[in-house]
């Protein structure tokens, strides 16, 4: 990825992790998914494994994996809690995550134990630095 397309593709209305992930804050529940950076390095996805609800998640453990023709990559938790929902359309549509990572292609919605631990993660223009000097 060219650095100047780095920043383009970061929403500011969300915050990131040095691991690619995503978290959008919406109340006391979190919705997490992965960068487009990130998917762009996947290549075509083609399998998401992710928790069911009421899994509880730790916060920079894995949760979940997201396979490509290129190969596995775990997921990681920003945030400590517990699984509220996931993206059922991903099993039957895990290329949602290569056409819209910051949409469709989200992967699950937390009830976090700190919802404000999102303000800890990488800002838009943050993550954009790390990318670039990847």
């Amino acid at each position: 990825m060219e650095e100047s397309d780095a920043g383009v593709n970061n929403p500011d209305d969300r915050r990131y992790t040095a691991e690619h992930e995503w978290a959008r804050r919406e109340g006391a529940s979190v919705t997490i998914g992965i960068t487009h950076y990130a998917q762009d390095a996947l290549g075509d996805v083609v399998y998401v494994d992710l928790p069911a609800a009421g899994t509880r998640v730790e916060q920079g453990q894995p949760f979940g994996e997201v396979e490509s023709t290129k190969s596995v990559s775990d997921l990681y938790a920003p945030l400590t809690g517990v699984i509220a929902a996931r993206n059922e359309a991903l099993e039957q549509n895990p290329e949602l995550v290569n056409a819209d990572p910051y949409g469709e292609g989200w992967m699950v919605t937390i009830e976090a134990d700190d919802p404000n631990g999102v303000d800890a993660l990488l800002s838009a223009e943050d993550y954009a630095k790390l990318i670039a000097s990847a």
